[in-house]
């Protein structure tokens, strides 16, 4: 299983948007690196769900309820995916950007360094500091 980060605009669709449904698909996605990052996600993976805007932090985790499949809201041929997500809790401490910014584990992370990709792979340690720090036991 593989980690991943979505970010979200809050006022747009929420992590509690989704806890509120039981289920979504998380769609909007146009980067081609954040596409090709969803595209390589499997039925199981962990995503933590991060709050962009003013909030700027990690405040839940879902897991992908199966791969990756072409929006069906486009044409035929358009490189365009979503993925549908299972909410599974609010992190008890929200774990903000400057905070990881400020661990060396992130250095290198996309979400430091490309900071408008909406999709990011997350490396194992990185997943176990932002566990730690949102209080996930």
């Amino acid at each position: 299983m593989a980690d991943f980060l979505f970010k979200t605009e809050p006022s747009e669709y929420s992590f509690a948007d989704l806890l509120a449904a039981g289920s979504g698909v998380w769609d909007g996605v146009r980067n081609p690196g954040a596409l090709r990052n969803m595209r390589e996600m499997t039925k199981g993976d962990r995503v933590f769900v991060y709050h962009t805007g003013s909030e700027k932090r990690v405040v839940g985790i879902a897991r992908a309820s199966g791969v990756a499949y072409p929006d069906p809201r486009e044409p035929a041929g358009t490189p365009l995916f979503v993925i549908g997500l299972v909410p599974l809790f609010t992190l008890q401490r929200p774990v903000t950007l400057s905070t990881l910014k400020a661990d060396p584990e992130f250095a290198t992370s996309a979400l430091v360094r490309q900071g408008r990709l909406s999709v990011v792979r997350l490396t194992e340690g990185q997943a176990a500091i932002i566990e730690k720090l949102g209080g996930v036991n």
